[in-house]
């Protein structure tokens, strides 16, 4: 690399730092602020109606939208799970970009919460009905005037749907956060390797083999029912098709990965191999972030104990990379 390069390189770089430290403060002071109108939106899939907020500032011209796509299980609108507590995550983000002219539709997945009618059996669950719903609602948003460029953000599992459902709408950018790599069968034959006893773990990867292979399997014993239950294998069948690396890797579009240090659920390599099958792909490594957004020692009971409360703040880095890179769009 010869010394212009280099230097500009290095201009480059002061650039993006002094964006970053920008939006941070403007996080903690409030200098950027906007009139938000908080209004419910609908979204007829023909199956069933699904429900969520719509957060918009007040703008004469055509704002960015973000379409907020939760995570996996039961988990609605908010980053809330009935079986992990409550913690507002997707709730608090949305604010963030309210504040700074950016809109965001969030919603509660085909059954859960308000939306639970639409598919009341999760026997019926697929990630294939989950992209199509991303779809439906990117084309409702798309169609509407108030909006700008379509980004799709997506937390946990629900990036792997983001990524699904970006190439059909054009998306602007998909943003990732805390999105597996790798197949979800093997993150879970991974997690479970550390945490079961030989016998369990030993039925926990028979099980596995039998819906990553199309079969369910009734089978299940009570400890590993929360996993397995008969119920939800036909969603796991439709999940451990997926592929969500070479997912990401067809994306077109710019894309933002952001993962934490502290994450007990979805690892740094992840984030790393997400980057290497799109190396055009941004790369926000958060010191210390876990999986609900917030700045929490690597200590069990800590990590836990996050899960469950709303009032910890979000950590200041995320708000500043989602919007630094938004900003990034919009004046490309």
């Amino acid at each position: 690399m010869g010394v212009r390069e280099s230097n500009r390189h290095l201009v480059d770089d002061g650039v993006m730092m002094l964006r970053v430290l920008a939006l941070s403060l403007t996080l903690f002071t409030g200098f950027v602020q906007a009139t938000v109108l908080q209004r419910p939106i609908t979204l007829e899939t023909g199956t069933g109606e699904l429900f969520g907020p719509l957060l918009l500032p007040k703008s004469d011209q055509p704002v960015p939208v973000v379409l907020i796509i939760s995570g996996s299980g039961p988990t609605d609108r908010d980053g809330n799970n009935p079986d992990g507590g409550r913690n507002d995550s997707l709730k608090r983000l949305a604010w963030v970009l309210a504040k700074h002219n950016i809109a965001s539709v969030r919603y509660d997945k085909r059954g859960v919460a308000a939306s639970l009618a639409a598919t009341p059996d999760e026997r019926n669950l697929s990630v294939e009905a989950y992209v199509a719903d991303a779809e439906a609602w990117g084309q409702k948003l798309k169609a509407d005037p108030r909006f700008g460029q379509l980004i799709l953000l997506g937390h946990s599992e629900g990036a792997l749907i983001a990524s699904l459902a970006a190439p059909s709408l054009d998306a602007a950018a998909v943003i990732s956060m805390s999105g597996s790599a790798r197949p979800i069968d093997q993150v879970l034959r991974q997690q479970l390797s550390n945490r079961l006893p030989p016998p369990l773990l030993l039925r926990s990867n028979e099980l596995l083999d039998s819906l990553k292979a199309g079969h369910t399997d009734d089978n299940v014993p009570p400890q590993l029912q929360v996993i397995f239950r008969p119920s939800v294998q036909p969603y796991l069948i439709s999940l451990f098709r997926q592929d969500p690396a070479a997912a990401f890797a067809k994306l077109k579009m710019p894309a933002l990965i952001i993962q934490g240090s502290n994450d007990i659920q979805v690892g740094v390599g992840d984030a790393k191999l997400l980057q290497a099958a799109k190396p055009d792909a941004e790369l926000a490594l958060i010191e210390g972030m876990n999986h609900v957004m917030r700045i929490v020692p690597n200590d069990v009971k800590r990590q836990l104990a996050s899960y469950k409360d709303p009032q910890l703040p979000l950590a200041a880095e995320l708000g500043s990379r989602i919007l630094g890179f938004i900003d990034g769009l919009r004046s490309s």
